[in-house]
C-alpha cells in the first residue's frame, strides 16, 4: 500500500510539471533559466582560460615543459617579485629615516622607532617638545618614497640633572 501511494504521489508530481512546461510561463522560465546558465557558464570558461593563458598552463605550453624536462613548474613570478620590491622599498625608507635620525643632533635615534609598510611611515617612541614630533615627522616626509607619516611619539620631557 505504502509503495502505490509513492509511487501515485511521483505520477501526480511528474504530471504537474509537464504542465507546468507546456505552458507559456513554464517554458519562458526554463528559456531564462538555459540562458543564465549558459551565461555563466560562459563567464566561468572565459576566466579559466584567461588564467591559463597567464600562467602558461595551455596544454600545448604544459606538453612541450613535459617533454623538454618531464615536469611542469610555473611560479607566480610577478606577484612574488612585487612583493620584494615593497619589502625592499620599506627598508630602504626605514634605514633613511634612522640615518636621518642619527644625523640629527636635536632627536634621538634610540628614543624613536621606526616601521615602514607600503611607503607608509610610523613613528613612535619618547621626544622631549612637541617641536621635536614636528622636526621628526618633517624628517620622515622629506624621504623618497614616504606616502604618509603617523606618529604615535610621546612627549616625555627630559629627567632634571642632579647636582
Amino acid at each position: 500500500m505504502k509503495a502505490f501511494f509513492i509511487l501515485l504521489v511521483g505520477i501526480v508530481l511528474g504530471a504537474a510539471a509537464v504542465w507546468f512546461y507546456s505552458t507559456k510561463q513554464g517554458k519562458s522560465v526554463v528559456r531564462a533559466t538555459g540562458e543564465q546558465i549558459e551565461s555563466t557558464t560562459k563567464s566561468a570558461r572565459d576566466t579559466v582560460q584567461e588564467k591559463l593563458r597567464v600562467f602558461d598552463l595551455r596544454p600545448e605550453q604544459v606538453k612541450d615543459d613535459l617533454a623538454r624536462t618531464g615536469q611542469v613548474v610555473r611560479r607566480k613570478a610577478r606577484e612574488a617579485g612585487q612583493a620584494i620590491a615593497d619589502a625592499t622599498a620599506d627598508a630602504r625608507i626605514t634605514a633613511a629615516i634612522k640615518g636621518k635620525l642619527v644625523a640629527n643632533r636635536d632627536l634621538s635615534a634610540l628614543s624613536i622607532s621606526v616601521n615602514t609598510t607600503g611607503g607608509i611611515v610610523t613613528l613612535s617612541g619618547t621626544v622631549s617638545t612637541p617641536e621635536d614630533i614636528s622636526k621628526a615627522m618633517l624628517l620622515a616626509m622629506e624621504t623618497d618614497g614616504v606616502t604618509e607619516v603617523v606618529s604615535t611619539l610621546q612627549v616625555k620631557p627630559p629627567a632634571p640633572k642632579k647636582g
